[in-house]
């Protein structure tokens, strides 16, 4: 994680209107862009824990007492394929959602971001602090 930020986007970035950072809004915990997810954090730079889950259905509520933010927003893929990108590492790993394009549901909940925020303060930049839960299951269901 690196200043504040990180997103996902469609992995073939080439079609994009707008790519991951340009235009980021770092007031708002999750902004949809077309093909892109931009997320931001409570640190600086260190090392969060992101775990992403591709859905049938809708997945059961999270509590919210769990998590320090959570938002849900719209998404549409043209291939089904996102990359993870920060401003920190660059592009990392491929998430598949489906074989193909579509429409979906994401819901974003991150947990430890006051700690996240203190160790940025100081001098530590932390790892595994900062968790973040990225869900996605087909809009239609």
């Amino acid at each position: 994680m690196g200043y504040h930020a990180f997103g996902l986007q469609e992995s073939d970035d080439a079609d994009l209107p707008v790519a991951f950072l340009d235009e980021f809004d770092f007031g708002s915990f999750l902004v949809a862009r077309p093909g892109r997810l931009d997320i931001t954090s409570g640190g600086h730079t260190h090392t969060a824990t992101v775990d992403v889950e591709v859905w049938d259905g809708t997945p059961p509520p999270q509590d919210p007492a769990d998590w320090d933010e959570q938002a849900e927003a719209g998404f549409d893929s043209t291939s089904g394929r996102l990359a993870v990108w920060s401003m920190h590492t660059g592009r990392t790993d491929d998430v598949v959602l489906a074989d193909s394009g579509g429409s979906w549901r994401v819901r974003v909940g991150c947990a430890g971001r006051a700690e996240a925020a203190a160790l940025s303060a100081g001098d530590g930049t932390g790892a595994g602090v900062e968790r973040y839960l990225v869900q996605f299951w087909p809009a239609d269901a």
